[in-house]
């Protein structure tokens, strides 16, 4: 087993023990739903509460650096925080559900898959549904200015090898609600 694949099941089974409700987003989630390309960390979205981050992060303190108190600020912002595996250097990237509704969606539509991609070996975890994932990813892509190549060639990558089996009116619901229905078009028509 790899340093990567020992890591990443080690975190795993932090967020499993401390019965934390998780996902795995990002280019992890698109590379298993349509087309494989690296990545330089792994995107979790977790559903924390600011009380059990402490024992997270001492839970992983023999492996990895997690800063509880920069941990505990991040999800009290909004925002993310990461973890870094200590022999691999390894980044793991934690985004807190809050009360976001969307989150919320994704969390509760999310499934297991067993994957060997990004240099995982058969490791079951839970994954973001295609629909979702097009949509966080149509998202980052407006949030950065509609101008990353990764983010737009995941969704087209996605759509293609999802064909035929994608929810479209829940992709049309929420890309309305989320203010990206002109790129799912646009993704659509392509």
């Amino acid at each position: 087993m790899s340093d990567f694949s020992a890591a990443f099941e080690e975190l795993l089974a932090a967020l499993n023990r401390l019965e934390i409700p998780f996902l795995i987003g990002g280019s992890v989630a698109s590379g298993i739903h349509g087309i494989l390309r690296q990545t330089k960390d792994i995107d979790i979205v977790a559903d924390m509460a600011p009380a059990i981050v402490e024992e997270f992060c001492e839970v992983l303190a023999s492996s990895f650096y997690a800063d509880a108190e920069q941990a505990a600020l991040a999800i009290r912002d909004g925002r993310a925080f990461n973890v870094i595996h200590l022999k691999s250097a390894y980044k793991f990237d934690i985004f807190p559900a809050g009360k976001d509704r969307f989150v919320q969606s994704q969390l509760a539509r999310r499934r297991y898959a067993t994957t060997s991609i990004a240099g995982l070996e058969n490791i079951e975890f839970p994954v973001a549904s295609a629909e979702d994932t097009i949509l966080a990813k149509l998202v980052w892509f407006r949030k950065g200015g509609e101008v990353s190549d990764h983010q737009w060639h995941d969704v087209l990558g996605m759509m293609r090898v999802q064909a035929g089996r994608l929810d479209l009116d829940y992709l049309g619901e929420w890309a309305k609600e989320l203010g990206v229905s002109d790129l799912l078009g646009n993704a659509l028509d392509s």
